[in-house]
Formats: C-alpha cells, sequence, structure tokens
C-alpha cells in the first residue's frame, strides 16, 4: 500500500515538474517571442520616421544638376527575415557619373543609404562643411539632410549610391528642399 501513495506522489510530482519545464520553454519562448516583435516592430517604426516625412510628390521637383548621368542598376523590393518590411520597401542601386566639374545642387534623399566612390573624387557639402571622398570609400547618408556633391577634379567621378525607399517609388531618390 505504500507503494501505491509513493507512486502517486512521483508521478504528482513528475506532473509538476514537466508543468514547470513547459511554463519555462513556452512561456520563456514567448517573452523572446514578444522581444523579438517588439524588436522588429521598433526597426519598422524607425524605417517609418526615417521615410514618414517624405512626401511622394517632391520627388518631381528639380533638383539644379550639371554633367550628371544616372543607370539604376537595381531595384528589388524587400522579402526576407524582417517580415514588416517585406514588400513595403525596396533596395536600389544607382550608379551615378559626373562629368569634370559635374554637380548636384542642393538636395536630400527619400531614404537613408550607404554610397561608394568607384572612381575619382566627390566633394560632398553639408551644413556648410565640405568633405571630399575618394575612390574606395564608403559614406553613409541618412538622406533627410541637405547637401550638395560636386566632381571637381578633372576626371569623370563615378559613385554607387545603395539606398531605401517606398516600394512603389519609381521617381528619382534626390529629392529638393521643402522650402526652394
Amino acid at each position: 500500500m505504500t507503494t501505491q501513495p509513493l507512486s502517486a506522489l512521483t508521478m504528482l510530482l513528475s506532473r509538476h515538474t514537466k508543468r514547470r519545464e513547459f511554463i519555462a520553454l513556452f512561456g520563456g519562448a514567448a517573452l523572446f517571442k514578444g522581444m523579438e516583435k517588439i524588436m522588429r516592430r521598433f526597426t519598422l517604426l524607425l524605417l517609418v520616421v526615417l521615410l514618414g516625412g517624405t512626401d511622394r510628390m517632391a520627388g518631381q521637383e528639380t533638383v539644379e544638376t550639371r554633367g550628371i548621368t544616372s543607370v539604376i542598376k537595381i531595384d528589388e523590393v524587400i522579402f526576407g527575415h524582417l517580415t514588416e518590411l517585406n514588400g513595403k520597401f525596396k533596395l536600389r542601386a544607382t550608379e551615378l557619373t559626373f562629368a569634370p566639374d559635374g554637380y548636384v545642387g542642393v538636395h536630400h534623399h527619400v531614404g537613408p543609404g550607404v554610397r561608394y566612390v568607384i572612381s575619382g573624387e566627390l566633394t560632398f557639402t553639408e551644413g556648410g562643411q565640405e568633405t571630399v571622398y575618394k575612390a574606395g570609400e564608403y559614406y553613409f547618408e541618412t538622406g533627410n539632410l541637405a547637401h550638395t556633391a560636386q566632381n571637381k577634379a578633372n576626371v569623370p567621378l563615378r559613385v554607387l549610391v545603395v539606398e531605401i525607399l517606398p516600394k512603389d517609388w519609381t521617381v528619382p531618390a534626390m529629392i529638393a528642399p521643402r522650402s526652394q
């Protein structure tokens, strides 16, 4: 008779232990999933804040340019592990060629991105500060700060612009500041 209550007690303790392990395992997983969901929402919110103040019609305003040609190399809607971004944004890579003394007037961009100087030297002016980027150098633009770009050298300048844009953006991502 003592084995029966002991067996029942063991079974009860075993069930209790399994329940604790189950709760810890799935409660912990739920907590992890919750944090992951919060981080994804935060990332999406950050992108919306960066891109949200942009009026799509502003993309049709003209920015002064001289001696510039551009070729879009890739324009792909984002699909991947960051599901909150899927189908809402795209990556665009554009190669810009500046002739000697080529110039882009005061402008900003629809979205943030990385720039890579393929060849030549780019004189980048933002907030009154001039920076020269040379072949092989990268730099980042937030998109929301007005600036100019110029090739002051006697040889062509080539720059690769990779940026995040709303998925249905079809016009150039370089836009005139609203004050103009």
